[in-house]
């Protein structure tokens, strides 16, 4: 049994860890959960765990191996340090950190101690990119050239609400780390990066947009993000020499998720017929174009892994390098800012 606790009560810890968590009693235990004040969480009792405002007391519980740290951003550096110098492995939510330095310095700390310390990088089990993926090694678009990832929001108010620049709480940190996980786990280290990072609103405000282009050969990948957009484009389009796939919609886990519709239902997360891809491309019959069956999504499965790493001894699914080069990419994006 892997024992966990959580330093945090709020949106992430009940949205996007519990209910994949609880879902997995068999193997997974929640024991305590550290909150500020009890009294102003506005989220149910989980029946059965701990709910404490020391952190000492979670710090300090011989039976928790693994503490998952579901703050704000600015606050994950801090606590991953605690939680490593008290002796426990530790899941950060993303983004890791602030700066490269940061992240460094966690990660040496954990080797020193022995310990696992590892981002919260669920977004690998997303449908549309394990899709993607599925199509990808299908051949049927030949040698790849183009991807584009798109992660649309239209939300003016967020960034016409915030008067001053953080990194950390950028647009790009906040939603970039989504995306530039999922290149580097599929694609690795690209050659070389084109950014533009932008803020719209003017200098000293938000970033609110994002368009990168990473570079792998022959294969340009763009990963591109903004709060001004009206319609939503694709969630991924991406072209071979032998044919091209679109996914408009993106994974339905968080939008089931915000709808308190939990994954204990069947059809949790996945996709109806008319919400399938379309992919099109030529082979040596000729011209074809068809739906590609969503593979479903699945963020527990990142709590799959955990439990096999720290219980099994198997290799961590997030490696620190992938977490270090992605804080590297989302650094310099930020500090090219226009």
């Amino acid at each position: 049994m892997l024992t966990i606790g959580y330093i945090g009560n709020g949106k992430s810890a009940n949205r996007y860890h519990i209910p994949f968590v609880i879902q997995r009693t068999d193997k997974i235990k929640i024991k305590k959960i550290f909150t500020l004040d009890h009294s102003k969480d506005i989220w149910d009792e989980i029946p059965g765990v701990i709910y404490t405002e020391s952190l000492d007391d979670l710090l300090n519980d011989p039976d928790v191996q693994v503490i998952v740290i579901s703050t704000p951003s600015a606050f994950h550096y801090d606590y991953a340090k605690k939680v490593l110098l008290s002796g426990k492995h530790c899941v950060v939510e993303k983004p890791f950190a602030d700066t490269y330095q940061q992240a460094q310095e966690i990660f040496d700390l954990a080797k020193e101690k022995g310990l696992i310390v590892q981002c919260y990088q669920n977004r690998r089990f997303d449908s549309d990119f394990l899709t993607v993926q599925k199509v990808i090694e299908s051949g049927k678009l030949g040698d790849l050239l183009e991807l584009e990832m798109h992660f649309d929001y239209y939300r003016p108010y967020i960034p016409e609400s915030v008067h001053e620049f953080s990194s950390i709480n950028s647009y790009l940190y906040g939603h970039g780390c989504h995306t530039l996980d999922q290149v580097i786990s599929y694609f690795g280290k690209p050659d070389h990066i084109h950014y533009d990072v932008r803020q719209l609103l003017g200098e000293g405000r938000m970033n609110d947009y994002f368009d990168l282009d990473l570079y792998y050969g022959t294969l340009k990948v763009s990963v591109k993000s903004s709060y001004f957009r009206v319609k939503e484009r694709p969630s991924f389009v991406i072209y071979g020499k032998k044919g091209m796939f679109v996914k408009e919609k993106k994974d339905k886990q968080e939008e089931h998720l915000k709808l308190f519709y939990m994954p204990s239902h069947d059809d949790f997360g996945v996709d109806l017929p008319g919400e399938y891809g379309t992919l099109t491309y030529y082979d040596e019959k000729g011209y074809h174009e068809e739906k590609v069956v969503s593979v479903n999504g699945d963020y527990g499965r990142y709590y799959d892994a955990l439990y096999e790493t720290i219980i099994n001894g198997k290799e961590p699914l997030v490696k620190p390098e992938q977490t270090l080069l992605q804080i590297e990419i989302l650094e310099k994006g930020i500090q090219g800012m226009h």
